[in-house]
């Protein structure tokens, strides 16, 4: 069963690495008709375009969405480095905090925005040459800036002449304090809105980081499977089996391997989430992070406490035993608690993988309820038994005395 168990979840888990979703790129819009179009890898956000080669003269519409409805949507160009926001020169849309209408408002990104040194403050866009910009929402005069409103974003940009290729950035903030945004969401992917595109080819190029989705997911397969099913798995069998005198000390290597199995494969996800944070400097999930080096620690140290478990006859042994109990119980909660974690670190809350993962946890939950159940039924069963054997012993005695 545990087997079919792991299985099924595994395939479930797998789930994530084909939910990330990006949006369908069109080159048309209600006022204008580009010819080319891409999809960004973040954001469910796309860009279209067209460009006029006989006057190196870009024009362009960003689509991104609103996460909050005094939120803000940003598009933007570094001129001098690729895969950075600071430098950029962006285009900001977001509702005037007098009269509530959408605005579009030009800034810079130098350094001091990235260190928080002082509030976002407009100012004229140096060094890329804007003829035109202007922002308008999806459904024109009638639509309303909220959580998930669509924007669109036009400029017209002048390009020098021998370069067609543009490194462009965007992002999305809940918050405008007065005409200041600001700071986005410090998530993986927030972090990552970013490319480079060639606007004569269409020819876009991801700068992909070493801390991928795809990595990210083989991390969370790899830490649900071990650390929110195995481990609980072998704690299950060390409580009901050892009860069925039948396997004698079968149990206990049924029990071993099952944990050294999870401690084992544990190791590997513990390593990759320790890649993934190495490699994602300013991401910080400072409670799975925690939850995970807790985790590792008890597990580490209940691998350990095998080579010192004293005998049976030892006068220490039931201190080991209390010692065992605590520390692996301790680590099997800890480590469901941070699978819980990781799918809300993938923005997996409500995904398919999540209840296939629910479902087997709660499988096993089951299959330890009806243990429990038949163990304390086979319990209440010897007691009574042995009940009726003392008193029909007292009864004989009682029988001889008299006789």
């Amino acid at each position: 069963m545990s087997t079919t168990l792991t299985l099924t979840l595994t395939s479930l888990l797998l789930l994530l690495s084909t939910s990330s979703v990006s949006a369908k790129c069109t080159t048309t819009t209600s006022t204008k008709t580009f010819e080319k179009c891409i999809s960004l890898p973040t954001q469910q956000a796309s860009i279209a375009w067209t460009y006029h080669p006989h006057n190196a003269t870009l024009d362009l519409c960003f689509f991104g969405t609103f996460i909050s409805p005094s939120g803000w949507v940003g598009w933007g160009i570094n001129p001098d480095t690729p895969s950075q926001m600071t430098g950029s020169r962006v285009l900001i849309a977001f509702p005037d905090p007098n009269s509530g209408q959408l605005i579009l408002l030009p800034y810079v990104l130098d350094s001091s925005v990235k260190l928080q040194k002082g509030p976002l403050l407009s100012r004229p866009l140096d060094l890329i040459r804007l003829s035109s910009s202007s922002a308008s929402l999806y459904g024109g005069n009638m639509a309303t800036i909220r959580n998930g409103a669509s924007v669109q974003i036009y400029a017209s940009v002048k390009l020098s002449s021998n370069n067609t290729k543009i490194h462009h950035v965007w992002n999305r903030g809940l918050y405008v304090q007065g005409y200041s945004p600001t700071i986005h969401p410090t998530t993986s992917t927030d972090l990552s809105s970013f490319s480079t595109f060639d606007v004569a080819s269409g020819f876009a190029t991801v700068k992909r980081n070493s801390g991928s989705r795809v990595l990210k997911v083989t991390h969370g397969v790899i830490n649900a499977v071990s650390w929110g099913f195995l481990l609980p798995a072998g704690a299950v069998t060390a409580r009901y089996l050892r009860q069925m005198q039948s396997i004698g000390p079968t149990w206990f290597y049924i029990h071993a391997g099952i944990q050294l199995t999870g401690f084992l494969l544990g190791t590997i996800g513990f390593s990759l989430g320790m890649v993934l944070g190495r490699n994602s400097p300013g991401v910080t999930y400072g409670l799975h992070r925690s939850l995970g080096i807790a985790t590792f620690t008890l597990a580490a140290l209940q691998t350990l406490a095998l080579f010192f478990r004293p005998k049976t006859t030892n006068k220490f042994r039931r201190y080991w035993k209390s010692y065992h109990h605590f520390v692996g119980y301790g680590c099997v909660v800890m480590g469901v608690v941070n699978v819980f974690q990781g799918f809300d670190v993938l923005r997996e809350g409500g995904s398919y993988a999540k209840l296939g993962y629910c479902m087997c946890l709660s499988t096993l939950v089951g299959v330890c309820v009806a243990m429990e159940v038949n163990s304390w039924v086979v319990f209440c069963r010897k007691a009574k038994e042995e009940k009726m054997k003392r008193e029909g012993l007292t009864d004989d005695r009682c029988s001889g005395i008299h006789s």
